[in-house]
């Protein structure tokens, strides 16, 4: 049956202007970093995609690495987009990312112009389109002039390859001399991707305030710790989590008596405002506008469902805020 987007798809979603530019996200955007490789179920991950795309998602997340096996998450991205929406291909703001290990030699990895020019290519090739909206580099890089790599978001603005580019994990001495190579280069950073969470709260330290003074946007990823602020891990670690997996980021190591205890008081206080415990980790990290959008990864459509229904109320009051301090330390 041919897929048709709901017609409701954009009344519910809030949408916020990126930066300083002309370009808005939506609140909550969807990250393929899990669970769209070609390791997992195909029908899955285009049920996800849908189901965000009805909920007025817009913008898509991948890097040339995800998977696994590297690649396979753009791969299937690319056919679920030939799939169902090849109509809707302007409505939709799709990034990827380079900057680790993708394949073998000296150019496959870090920040070169040689790496970041020929992993794009590759990546649109995978996708089966000719630019993506935003196109980061993924992480730093020592041995590369910084010089070299902003060149390289440059030339591919340039070439029609990308309309807007981003960093990701860069800390804030590093993103300020991005800001200001790019700006001289006339192709103004249009965002930063850093990891923000309840229990990830390093880029309140001069990052966000850069951000803003510089009117670049910000995206967080890991919002929800990878599952961590949700009620999956108070009674143990479930065998299809992400800290059962072999392959995941997040270990068994990682679910500690202490974290478990510090989830539980939050889902708590998340039980007094009306919200779960994922819904009111995601309107903390979006509560001031601060962040331009939340990025989340999701296994199941409910879980997508339960997320962007976390928009429905982001206002804290300074007694809420308090306990939340509290309940973390």
């Amino acid at each position: 049956m041919t897929y048709q987007p709901s017609t409701e798809r954009y009344n519910k979603m809030i949408y916020n202007r990126c930066g300083n530019s002309g370009l808005k996200l939506p609140a909550i955007s969807l990250g393929l970093w899990h669970n769209f490789g070609g390791d997992d179920v195909f029908a899955n991950g285009r049920e996800l995609i849908r189901k965000a795309f009805d909920l007025g998602i817009t913008h898509f997340d991948l890097a040339n690495n995800y998977g696994p096996p590297a690649g396979s998450a753009e791969e299937n991205f690319g056919a679920i987009l030939k799939k169902d929406f090849s109509s809707y291909r302007d409505e939709m703001i799709i990034s990827t990312k380079a900057g680790y290990g993708m394949w073998p030699g000296p150019y496959g990895d870090w920040g070169s112009r040689k790496y970041l020019v020929s992993s794009l290519d590759q990546s649109l090739k995978r996708m089966g389109i000719d630019y993506v909206d935003i196109f980061y580099h993924h992480r730093p890089d020592s041995e590369t002039p910084l010089e070299e790599t902003m060149l390289a978001l440059d030339h591919i603005v340039r070439q029609g390859k990308a309309l807007y580019v981003g960093i990701s994990n860069y800390g804030v001495e590093e993103t300020m001399k991005a800001i200001e190579i790019l700006k001289e280069l006339g192709t103004p950073l249009l965002i930063h991707q850093p990891a923000y969470s309840l229990f990830n709260r390093w880029v309140e330290d001069g990052l966000i305030d850069l951000l803003q003074e510089k009117q670049v946007g910000s995206i967080a990823f890991v919002p929800l710790a990878q599952g961590l602020l949700t009620t999956k891990y108070v009674n143990g670690i479930p065998e299809d989590s992400r800290a059962s997996k072999t392959n995941s980021f997040l270990k068994k190591s990682d679910v500690t008596e202490e974290v478990v205890r510090k989830v539980q008081k939050l889902n708590n206080l998340a039980k007094n405002r009306g919200q779960s415990l994922a819904q009111m980790a995601l309107a903390w990290v979006l509560r001031d506008r601060k962040i331009t959008s939340a990025l989340i990864g999701a296994s199941k459509v409910s879980q997508i469902e339960e997320n962007v229904a976390a928009l429905k109320n982001l206002e804290f009051s300074p007694h809420e805020l308090l306990s939340i301090e509290e309940a973390i330390r």
